[in-house]
C-alpha cells in the first residue's frame, strides 16, 4: 500500500521559527491501538413478528487509502466520480441471517466480495431484504431471500444514489429506484482556458447564508452537478426493469400510502453558489406512477433569501409530506408571519391539506402558534402535532382530531428539560403499511417509550403509557438500576411483547426479547462478546459536583484498573468536553448519562488513555447558561472557566487527579471550547483541539445556537474568538484538523490560522493535518497517527511535566 506522508508544523520550545517536518505515519501504544482496531459488534434488523434477524458486521476503519479515491466537492456533496455515489461511506461488511426460534445463525450467500453494503430495507412481508453494494464502478441493487438466506442481483442499470438512495418498495416484488442515465466516463471534462470569470452579483436582496462548505464555485462544478446528479426513476418487477417519466434531478420521491402517487421534488436551474444542492430551486409536483404530473404544488426559490435567525423560513410553503392514515393525502405548512418569527401575530404557521385527485382546493387542518414541526399520524381521530421555538428551546405536543378539526395540548416545556421528557410514540404498521402511532387501552391511550429516561439517578430508559384525557405519563416498565436497558422495539403492544438492549459496566450491549404481561424469563437472543478485554477492570463512576455558583454538574470518571482511593497517589488528569447552552438553570443541572453503560470506544474517545495511568473525566459538563435575562453566550468564557474549575476541585479533592497536571480537549465546538480556557485560563498544562472553529467572523450568521449575526453583536464574536487572544496562549496547544473538513464553519483555516497567530507570539503549539479526513475521522492510519500525537502530547506535557 502506498505510504503516505503527513504534513506537520513543529514549533519547538519559545524559539518562533517555523519548522516542517514531513514524517512516516506513527503507531500509539499497544493498548491504545489495539483498542482503536478492536472489530465492533455487528448491527441488528428484526421483522416484525421476531422470528428472523439480520445481523451486519462492520469493519473498524478504512485504510487512507481508501479515502484517497477521486472525489468531487460540489453543491456541498462529495461525490465519487466513477460510480455515482457518495465518497467515503461506512459500509456494512458481512450478512448472516438469525432464526429467532432456532437460535441459529446462517450465513447469507451470493454476496459480492468484498462487500461494501448499505441502504438495507425489509421488504412488506418480510420475506426479502433489498440493499445497495458499491463497487469500484457501480452501485448495484442486491435482494436477500430470508428462507433460503441467498442473495442475488437484479438491476440491469447502475443505480445513481448522489442525492439519496431512494430504494422504495412498491409491492413485494416491486422495487423503484434512480439509475445513472449516462457511463462516468462520459462526465464533463474541465476546458484549460475557461469561457470567462465566474461572477456572481447580489440586486437589493437580502441573502443571509450559513457557511456551507463544498459548494458551486465555477460554471464547470454546474456541469459537473447536473451530471452526476442526473438520474432515470426506475421500476423493477420481478428482475425486468421499466423508465418511470423522463430524467431528472430528483430532490426526493415518496410514495403515497395507497401507492398510486408520488411526491416529487425536482432540482432546477440556476443553482446556488451560496448554499448546497437541498437549498437549490426546486419543484414539488404529484404524478402518477407512470411520471405524468396531476398537480403542482409549489416552485420553491433557492433558500439563500431565508431570513437570519433559527426560527425564521422563507415565506413559502415547506414541509410536504404525505398523511400516513389516507391513501393518498399530501399536506405541508405556510407561514403565516411571512416567515419572521417575530412578528406579533396569533399563529405563525399553518397547515394544508389536499386529496387525490388533487384538483380541489387545499383544507386548512389546523394553526400553530409556535413554528410547526411536524405531524405524527394515527387515525381518524388522532395524529401528534409537533412546534416549537429553537431560540427559546420550547417544545410543544399536541393532539389534533383531524373529524373534528381540534388541536389541544398534550404535554410542553423545555426541550432541554430530560427529566420531563414524556418519550416518544410507539408506531405500528396501519393497513397501508405505514407506521403510524399505536393506541393501547381501547385507543385512549399512548404506549411512549423514552430510550434515556433521564433522572437524578441518571439515565433509567422507560416504557410509559400515556392517557390522553387525565395527559399523565404512567411509567409501566422501568430500566433497573444497576444496568442500562432500553426498549428497541415494542413486537406485541397488546401483549407488550418487547424487544430490548441492555448493557452493564461489564456486561457488552445484547438484545433480549421481555414480556412484560406473562412476565416470564427475558430471552437473549444475541450472544455478543467484549471486544475490549483490555479494559476489564477499569473504574468508571458518575461523579456531581457543584459550581462556583451552585449549578450542578457532572462527569463519567474512568480510573485505571488496580486504582483504589487512599493510595496516595494523584494522577495526570484528562478532561474531554462539549459546551451546551441552557435557557434554563434547573435544565442545566439535571444529571444525563449511566455509570452504568458498557463503554464502547471509537476514534474519538478519550478513555484511551486510562490504559496509560490517566485519570479521564469524558462529558465533563461544560453549560453555558441564560441569566438575569442575558442570552448564554453573554457569559460563555466565564461560564467555562466555572466549569473546568469545578471539576478540577472535585477530583483533586477526592485525590485522585493532580491539579497542577491537568490538560483539557475536545472535537469541534469542544475544541473552541478548549482553545477558549487555555486563552483565559491557567488551569491547565496543555490542551488538544480537534477540527475546532477559533474565529467566529467566518461564521458571521450564526453559529452553533447563536442566533445573533455578526453586525448585531460584534464585540460578542470578538470575545468569543480564541483566536482574538492568541497572544494569551502559552499553554501548550495541540492543533489537528481533516484537511477536508466539511463541517459548515469548521474550516481548516481556522487552525491554519489560530498556529500562525500563537506561533507568531511565541507560544508553545503544534499542528497536525490529517490528510483526506472530515469534520469526523475515519481513516485507520489518520486515526491511529492523532492518537499517538496526543499521547507523546500529554506524556511530554501532562504526565511527566516539570
Amino acid at each position: 500500500m502506498k505510504r503516505l506522508m503527513l504534513s506537520l508544523y513543529l514549533l519547538t520550545g519559545t524559539i518562533a521559527l517555523q519548522a516542517q517536518d514531513a514524517i512516516d505515519y506513527q503507531l500509539p501504544p499497544k493498548e491504545i491501538a489495539d483498542l482503536l482496531l478492536a472489530k465492533p459488534t455487528p448491527g441488528i434488523s428484526l421483522d416484525s413478528k421476531a422470528e428472523w434477524m439480520l445481523l451486519s458486521g462492520r469493519n473498524s476503519y478504512p485504510s487512507v487509502e481508501e479515502l484517497a479515491l477521486p472525489e468531487y466537492r460540489i453543491a456541498g456533496l462529495r461525490i465519487n466520480p466513477e460510480n455515482y455515489s457518495p465518497s467515503r461511506q461506512v459500509f456494512i461488511s458481512s450478512f448472516s441471517l438469525k432464526n429467532i426460534k432456532t437460535n441459529k445463525t446462517l450465513a447469507v450467500s451470493g454476496l459480492p466480495q468484498p462487500l461494501y453494503a448499505g441502504n438495507v430495507s425489509w421488504s412488506p412481508d418480510e420475506k426479502t431484504i433489498s440493499f445497495t453494494h458499491t463497487g469500484k464502478k457501480g452501485v448495484d441493487l442486491y435482494l436477500i431471500d430470508v428462507a433460503t438466506q441467498k442473495a442475488k442481483k437484479i438491476n440491469k442499470q447502475p443505480l445513481n444514489v448522489v442525492l439519496g438512495a431512494g430504494t422504495m418498495w412498491l409491492d413485494n416484488n416491486t422495487l423503484l429506484y434512480r439509475t445513472a442515465i449516462k457511463p462516468a466516463s462520459a462526465a464533463p471534462v474541465k476546458p484549460l482556458m475557461p469561457k470567462g470569470p465566474t461572477v456572481q452579483q447580489n440586486l437589493g436582496k437580502a441573502a443571509p447564508s450559513p457557511t456551507f462548505q463544498d459548494l458551486i464555485k465555477s460554471p464547470y462544478d454546474e456541469q459537473l452537478f447536473e451530471f452526476y446528479a442526473t438520474s432515470q426513476l426506475v421500476k423493477n418487477k420481478n428482475g425486468m426493469e421499466t423508465p418511470i417519466g423522463k430524467p431528472a434531478i430528483y430532490g426526493s420521491i415518496s410514495l403515497s400510502p395507497d401507492k398510486n402517487h408520488m411526491l416529487v421534488r425536482t432540482i432546477r436551474k440556476p443553482f446556488s453558489y451560496l448554499v448546497s444542492a437541498g437549498g437549490f430551486p426546486a419543484v414539488v409536483s404529484i404524478t402518477d406512477m407512470n411520471g405524468k404530473v396531476l398537480k403542482e404544488l409549489a416552485k420553491l426559490p433557492s433558500t439563500e433569501g431565508t431570513p437570519s435567525g433559527y426560527d425564521n423560513t422563507q415565506n413559502v410553503p415547506r414541509r410536504f409530506d404525505w398523511r400516513d392514515d389516507e391513501a393518498a393525502t399530501v399536506t405541508w405548512a405556510q407561514p403565516l408571519d411571512s416567515g419572521l418569527i417575530k412578528k406579533d401575530v396569533e399563529f405563525h404557521d399553518a397547515v394544508f391539506a389536499l386529496s387525490a385527485p388533487f384538483n380541489g382546493t387545499a383544507k386548512e387542518l389546523f394553526k400553530t402558534k409556535m413554528r410547526y414541526s411536524g405531524t405524527q399520524w394515527g387515525d381518524a381521530s388522532l395524529a401528534l402535532v409537533t412546534e416549537g421555538l429553537r431560540s427559546k428551546q420550547r417544545q410543544r405536543v399536541s393532539h389534533f382530531n383531524p373529524a373534528s378539526g381540534a388541536l389541544e395540548t398534550l404535554y410542553e416545556g423545555n426541550s432541554t428539560d430530560a427529566y420531563n421528557d414524556p418519550g416518544n410514540p410507539v408506531t405500528t404498521k396501519n393497513k397501508y403499511g405505514r407506521y403510524v402511532v399505536q393506541t393501547v387501552d381501547n385507543g385512549h391511550k399512548l404506549l411512549m417509550n423514552n430510550t434515556t429516561g433521564s433522572s437524578p439517578k441518571g439515565d433509567l430508559p422507560f416504557l410509559a403509557k400515556f392517557d390522553l384525557t387525565t395527559k399523565k405519563n404512567e411509567v409501566i416498565w422501568r430500566c433497573a438500576e444497576g444496568v442500562f436497558e432500553y426498549v428497541t422495539d415494542v413486537i406485541d403492544p397488546a401483549k407488550l411483547v418487547l424487544l430490548t438492549r441492555r448493557e452493564s459496566q461489564r456486561e457488552v450491549p445484547n438484545y433480549y426479547i421481555k414480556n412484560l404481561v406473562l412476565r416470564v424469563a427475558d430471552r437473549q437472543i444475541t450472544n455478543f462478546s467484549n471486544p475490549y478485554p483490555a479494559l476489564d477492570g477499569v473504574i468508571r463512576e458518575k461523579i456531581s459536583y457543584k459550581r462556583a455558583d451552585g449549578i450542578d454538574l457532572t462527569g463519567n470518571l474512568y480510573l485505571p484498573k488496580g486504582y483504589g482511593p487512599g493510595q496516595g497517589k494523584a494522577l495526570p488528569l484528562l478532561i474531554w468536553a462539549y459546551p451546551r447552552e441552557f435557557n434554563s438553570a434547573a435544565d442545566a443541572a439535571q444529571v444525563r448519562g449511566s455509570k452504568d453503560r458498557f463503554t464502547v470506544i471509537s476514534w474519538a474517545s478519550p478513555v484511551y488513555w486510562v490504559t496509560q495511568g490517566y485519570a479521564v473525566l469524558d462529558n465533563a459538563e461544560m453549560p453555558v447558561v441564560a441569566a438575569e435575562g442575558k442570552k448564554p453566550n453573554d457569559t460563555f468564557v466565564e461560564q467555562l472557566k466555572l466549569n473546568a474549575e469545578a471539576a478540577i476541585h472535585k477530583l483533586s479533592d477526592m485525590g485522585v487527579a493532580d491539579k497542577n497536571r491537568v490538560a483539557v480537549g475536545g472535537h469541534s465546538y469542544g475544541a473552541f471550547m478548549t482553545a477558549n480556557l487555555l486563552a483565559h485560563t491557567n488551569l491547565f498544562k496543555a490542551g488538544i483541539a480537534r477540527s475546532g472553529a477559533y474565529n467566529r467572523t467566518l461564521t458571521p450568521f450564526g453559529f452553533q445556537n447563536e442566533e445573533r449575526t455578526y453586525w448585531e453583536a460584534p464585540q460578542l464574536y470578538y470575545e468569543m474568538s480564541p483566536f482574538s487572544y492568541a497572544n494569551k496562549i502559552k499553554t501548550p496547544l495541540l492543533l489537528i484538523h481533516g484537511d477536508s473538513d466539511n463541517n459548515p464553519g469548521t474550516f481548516p483555516i481556522n487552525s491554519e490560522r489560530l498556529f500562525n497567530a500563537i506561533k507568531g507570539f511565541g507560544g508553545t503549539t503544534r499542528f497536525v493535518f490529517l490528510p483526506y479526513e472530515s469534520h469526523s475521522y475515519s481513516g485507520k492510519e489518520n486515526i491511529l497517527h492523532m492518537l499517538w500525537e496526543m499521547n507523546a502530547w500529554l506524556d511530554k506535557y501532562v504526565k511527566n511535566a516539570k
